[in-house]
């Protein structure tokens, strides 16, 4: 039981250690656990087998489903067995309907990359803008999952 004075516990979440710019999530809610993941850049404590979060950046992500889409497909496939997990894009919707990255790859094509990736793997692809937005988002996704565990 938590009295008025109790903090409720911070909330495990793991970062890949192959992440090379981790994000820093607010200290206060979350204790941040570098160790390497089977799949994915962040997890849960006790959950890295079933929790994911994969994060890209737009230029990355829009390399990644055109010149290692075999690679990440195999990963997507790692996922879709999992309780939950997601693929957060550090960019706009936006910029992919209207080209605004580095490759050639037309904006059709990496629409219908996007809708297979949520619909034939069952993972959401999280489109947040920027950095920040989405080391808030992975925070409160990851945060929700745990409380959700828990109850």
């Amino acid at each position: 039981m938590m009295t008025s004075h109790s903090r409720p516990a911070l909330v495990p979440i793991v970062s890949d250690t192959r992440e090379q710019e981790p994000y820093g999530f607010d200290a206060r809610r979350v204790k941040v656990i570098r160790r390497a993941l089977p799949a994915g850049d962040y997890s849960i404590e006790g959950m890295e087998t079933s929790v994911a979060v994969e994060r890209k950046s737009l230029s990355d992500f829009v390399s990644t489903v055109i010149h290692n889409r075999p690679r990440f497909y195999r990963e997507l496939g790692r996922f879709s067995g999992y309780l939950a997990a997601a693929v957060v894009v550090e960019g706009n919707l936006m910029d992919v309907l209207g080209g605004r990255y580095r490759s050639a790859a037309h904006p059709n094509a990496l629409l219908g990359t996007i809708a297979a990736i949520t619909v034939d793997f069952g993972v959401p692809v999280f489109f947040c803008s920027n950095r920040q937005a989405a080391a808030r988002f992975v925070e409160a996704y990851l945060i929700r999952i745990y409380e959700r565990v828990r109850t």
